[in-house]
């Protein structure tokens, strides 16, 4: 009888012990302080990170082959021929580096979200942009998510 018991038990264990070890590094600030006076709210200005002259160029194709939608877009004040341009602009207002693309090592899921492509070129906070986006894994995807007021409606396939 203990040995049925060691045999159920020690997979469950190791199983709640794996799990506890899962998480998010990009959950931490990257300075492992916290601060004291965190009220857990943020207020965004569409203005933040974007600097005088800054202004982007963004291509959306419904996938590699396809035509491409094209708009520019700067921030603070927004404007631009981007159709959302307010919307995009707190979008990347949002991300602390909207155009840096995953470490090379960093472990993705394979989850597919589609065959979209955008490009952003130009310069945002003073710095050259030349950013490419893919719905092909776990990690564009969520970059994509997080920027998505940014890529507008993307134009479909024929």
């Amino acid at each position: 009888m203990r040995y049925r018991t060691l045999l159920f038990m020690t997979p469950g264990l190791a199983m709640i012990m794996s799990l506890a070890a899962c998480g998010s590094e990009q959950a931490s600030s990257g300075s492992g302080k916290t601060s004291p006076t965190a009220s857990g709210t943020t207020s965004v200005s569409p203005a933040t990170g974007a600097g005088d002259g800054d202004k982007i160029t963004v291509n959306v194709k419904a996938s590699a082959q396809a035509p491409a939608k094209t708009w520019t877009l700067s921030c603070g004040p927004a404007g631009g021929d981007h159709p959302k341009a307010g919307q995009a602009c707190a979008s990347l207002a949002k991300v602390k580096e909207p155009f840096k693309a995953p470490p090379k090592d960093q472990m993705c899921t394979k989850i597919y979200g589609g065959p979209e492509v955008a490009t952003v070129k130009g310069t945002w906070a003073g710095k050259p942009v030349d950013a490419k986006f893919t719905r092909t894994d776990g990690c564009e995807l969520s970059r994509w998510n997080k920027l998505s007021p940014l890529f507008g409606d993307v134009p479909k396939v024929r």
